[in-house]
């Protein structure tokens, strides 16, 4: 069997894998049974991104809640009927806890009776297969993966396959969430499935949609990496009306959608992991005007301050474009500072929608140039180290000063950038020492004066200019003997 908790642990952030150990540490205090359950556990298998952590807990998530307040957590929302809490842990670390739970229909379309059950249970109510896995996060069972409805086999399978026959009519919302499941993993509906599926539709199930669990699917779809996907499905399969009639009629924002996702796709290779669900939820209602956005936000749930909060978002935008062409960034250093205090979402927001191309230039330029400089910084320090300068706030000070200089285009070769930090440190560079003549020892004496004495025997040997050579004696004769 795979080892689900070293795979979930070497694809978990800093972040992600902190939050995990923290509810570990406070299910082991309070002694409840936690495990990761649903879509972490189902991205985790097909490979997909983490975006958040789904906590199940055989206890009460309230108490865990307060407990992870005190350490920097921010509750996001909490449904006291459904025992659910939305959190935000340190590091910007999305994710919920539940508690286990059943749900037990008298007949089939009314609503449930809620029961505070084990893990099996809660895993056995869920509506498609390949939500309803988990992992342990116990001591005794630490990386048990829990598979009661066999989900893996459908994930392997590329299917979406619905728990039972009565899927559709006790939540007819999940008609919208199967063909979501569907696109967004590229997946097809299991056979079984689709027969209930089209059952439903003749049945006209979708026409008792409630408005609160669209708006639950809206909050969802916001959240995906293709939006675009999902609506078409929900367009092709005549649901989209029941969504929201308003959005059917004017039509999703297709347009302003791909334009975010784009944007998205470059923050991600630029080392971001935005969280861009209220960019999201605009451009998917972006054909909408002002008043037909409030109406369509609140008839499907949306509480007034989220409404004032999505329908303030625009001018909070416009607001930083309007510093971004201001006196107060006129410099790349200044900027840098404001740029890196804005929010991501409007960042990429702007980035999407903005046609104001002074501003779009600086947002370009943080992510593409400056911010590598920045990162780039480290070996500044290690420069100005070797120059000698000690470690301390006259250190920092100077290479601050190097990266605003490096932002205008200057100190791009070590060569410059050593002359600058000399110059900014007041550290001079070390005069060059001369070297001593040596003097000449036995040997190189005596190769010097070689060729000297080598032209004075030239000169002894030499014939004069002008004079014979004396002719050579021819040999004596030898006498013969008589």
């Amino acid at each position: 069997m795979p080892d689900y908790m070293f795979l979930l642990e070497s694809r978990l952030s800093p972040e992600q894998r902190a939050a995990m150990l923290r509810i570990q540490e406070l299910a082991a205090v309070l002694g409840y049974n936690v495990y990761l359950t649903g879509g972490t556990v189902r991205d985790l298998i097909t490979g997909a991104n983490l975006k958040d952590l789904d906590f199940t807990v055989e206890g009460a998530p309230s108490k865990m809640a307060r407990e992870l307040e005190k350490g920097g957590a921010k509750v996001l929302s909490e449904d006291e009927k459904f025992r659910h809490v939305e959190i935000l842990f340190a590091g910007d670390v999305e994710g919920s806890i539940s508690a286990a739970r059943d749900e037990h229909y008298v007949r089939p379309g009314t609503r449930p009776e809620l029961r505070w059950s084990t893990i099996m249970e809660d895993l056995r109510r869920r509506d498609f297969s390949l939500n309803a896995i988990a992992i342990s996060l116990n001591p005794a069972s630490r990386g048990l993966l829990l598979d009661p409805t066999n989900g893996l086999s459908d994930i392997e399978h590329g299917e979406v396959r619905a728990l039972t026959i009565h899927s559709f009519t006790n939540q007819p919302v999940r008609l919208l969430r199967a063909l979501r499941m569907a696109a967004r993993m590229g997946f097809k509906l299991e056979a079984r499935t689709q027969e209930w599926f089209n059952l439903a539709i003749e049945r006209e199930l979708q026409k008792s949609i409630t408005p609160e669990d669209s708006g639950e699917e809206l909050r969802g779809l916001s959240r995906e990496e293709r939006p675009q996907l999902v609506l078409k499905e929900w367009e092709d399969n005549g649901l989209l009306e029941y969504f929201s009639p308003t959005i059917a009629r004017k039509h999703p924002g297709y347009d302003a959608i791909n334009r975010l996702i784009k944007v998205r796709d470059d923050l991600f290779m630029a080392g971001f992991r935005p969280r861009l669900a209220t960019p999201m939820l605009l451009a998917i209602l972006s054909r909408l005007n002002d008043r037909e956005l409030s109406g369509t936000l609140s008839k499907l749930g949306y509480r007034s301050a989220e409404i004032g909060e999505i329908e303030d978002f625009p001018e909070k935008a416009m607001e930083v474009q309007k510093e971004l062409t201001g006196k107060k960034t006129k410099t790349p250093i200044d900027a840098y500072r404001y740029i890196e205090k804005i929010p991501l979402e409007i960042v990429a927001y702007l980035l999407a929608e903005s046609s104001n191309s002074a501003a779009l230039s600086k947002l370009k330029a943080y992510l593409h140039k400056w911010r590598p400089i920045r990162q780039s910084l480290p070996v500044v320090g290690t420069e100005l180290e070797a120059l000698g300068m000690p470690r301390g706030p006259k250190f920092d000070q100077i290479v601050q000063e190097v990266f605003a200089i490096q932002l205008n285009g200057r100190a791009k070769t070590p060569e410059d950038r050593v002359k600058i930090l000399r110059k900014l440190s007041g550290i001079k560079e070390a005069p060059k020492k001369k070297e001593k003549e040596k003097k000449p020892g036995k040997l190189e004496k005596h190769l010097e004066k070689k060729p000297i004495l080598e032209k004075k025997a030239e000169e002894k040997h030499a014939v004069p200019v002008g004079k014979p050579k004396p002719a050579a004696k021819p040999p004596a004769k030898s006498k013969k003997k008589k």
